[in-house]
């Protein structure tokens, strides 16, 4: 099957990419491999390494680069996107609360995602608000399972301690209730994918007259039962 776009320079570019997907090579496997002629095989690997699509290992071999590992995250976040909306609803219509997803950004967690309340008391937070990783119950999702080292970092300044983590961890859903907001509860819990790894909380969030001061008691069973069910699906379709 002839796999040319018709684009030269680019299907030779893919080519290199392709050879690498292998593992490290060196230029002389570029060549041999790829069937491109020396000067044309280094020209393109600069070029692919200049965009960080290639990188080189400590031998100065040629590897993948971190550009494709960030466009596969983005790529995962769609895919999570979709997945997760229809079941953030159902979890709003279940719980007569706002459902919201978070992702941590760096030293923020960001809503990538929303159903809200339809009427009376709202909770809202708009899809793209960033919010800190020190407060809330979303937030001590997104740190409870990191490495220890980012795990202590992340503590310095919190509202919450190591032995609420520890907690969090053991029973696999957290609760917050006034942590991030005087007035506001909520429950959060992780999102897995590959490995294991969290990659996002899903939560339910609304005045603590309704969730009333040990939210979980209500709504930890829906909420990780919805995180569940977008981890499972995330894994099929990655799979």
């Amino acid at each position: 099957m002839d796999n040319s776009s018709g684009v030269g320079v680019l299907d030779k570019a893919v080519l290199v990419l392709n050879t690498l997907e292998a593992g490290p090579a060196s230029l002389a496997q570029l060549v041999q491999t790829t069937g491109l002629a020396r000067p044309t095989a280094h020209r393109l690997a600069v070029a692919l390494e200049h965009h960080r699509l290639v990188h080189r290992d400590t031998q100065g071999r040629f590897i993948l680069g971190p550009r494709l590992a960030e466009l596969a995250v983005a790529a995962g976040e769609d895919r999570l996107l979709a997945i997760a909306q229809p079941i953030l609803t159902q979890l709003r219509d279940l719980t007569g609360e706002s459902a919201q997803l978070y992702r941590r950004q760096g030293d923020v967690r960001v809503c990538v995602a929303a159903a809200e309340r339809m009427s009376g008391l709202r909770d809202t937070v708009p899809v793209g608000s960033a919010l800190p990783m020190t407060a809330g119950s979303a937030a001590q999702i997104l740190l409870a399972w990191e490495e220890p080292d980012r795990l202590h970092r992340g503590l310095r300044g919190a509202k919450f301690e190591a032995t609420t983590l520890a907690s969090v961890r053991r029973r696999g859903w957290a609760q917050s209730v006034g942590e991030r907001e005087s007035g506001v509860a909520s429950v959060s819990a992780p999102i897995r994918g590959a490995g294991g790894r969290v990659i996002a909380a899903v939560s339910v969030s609304g005045p603590i007259e309704r969730l009333t001061r040990s939210p979980g008691r209500q709504h930890a069973h829906p909420v990780t039962a919805a995180a569940d069910k977008i981890s499972d699906s995330m894994r099929r379709t990655t799979g």
